[in-house]
């Protein structure tokens, strides 16, 4: 179709026309609410990027002269970090003359790569940058869902409501007419002739 015939059509409908495939040939147009469709395209950008975990960095500062109890709250932490789904990169911070000893900082990098190997793995292994020496851990497996809090019916555990109905299963299917002991031991109120 012309251009200007197109461009009419548009108008008429108070529509865009908007050239989708310019490449193509000829040229593919669609008529269209511009500003819709950029706001619908802008709206499908963003729920795909919140179903993106790509999963953050994050940062842990040590010395090579960190305290025992110090290095396992840190450890704890990278633990909790892999679980999450994080990256963890370690800062090796040196101060003075520390920084002539690197292979200590390195020694207690591997330290923390050995303590958590289950939950990660070294990426970027223990290197020199200035005056810190960096190492980053990876996951190892994306985060697992957290479990969902189940509903409790009312009326007891589950457990106990599972061997409720077990019973009543059992009492009906001991007899064969579908009438359950409670049923059978009631009283049935005199007919009038």
């Amino acid at each position: 179709m012309p251009l200007r015939r197109a461009l009419k059509i548009a108008q008429e409908r108070g529509l865009d026309l908007v050239e989708v495939a310019p490449n193509a040939n000829p040229p593919v147009c669609k008529i269209l609410d511009y500003g819709r469709y950029r706001y619908e395209q802008e709206k499908l950008a963003k729920e795909a990027k919140k179903k993106q975990k790509g999963g953050d960095v994050k940062t842990l500062q040590v010395r090579p002269t960190i305290g025992a109890h110090d290095l396992e709250v840190k450890i704890r932490n990278t633990i909790q970090f892999l679980q999450d789904g994080d990256k963890v990169k370690f800062i090796v911070a040196f101060r003075g003359r520390e920084a002539e000893r690197p292979e200590a900082a390195e020694k207690l990098l591997r330290k923390i790569a050995a303590a958590v190997e289950e939950y990660g793995s070294i990426e970027r292994q223990p290197t020199m940058e200035g005056r810190h020496m960096v190492m980053v851990l990876a996951p190892l497996r994306k985060p697992a869902p957290k479990p969902k809090p189940s509903a409790q019916p009312e009326g007891g555990s589950q457990h106990a409501q599972d061997e409720n109905m077990q019973n009543r299963s059992q009492a009906v299917q001991a007899h064969g007419d579908g009438q359950t002991d409670a049923q059978e031991g009631r009283e049935q109120p005199p007919v009038s002739e």
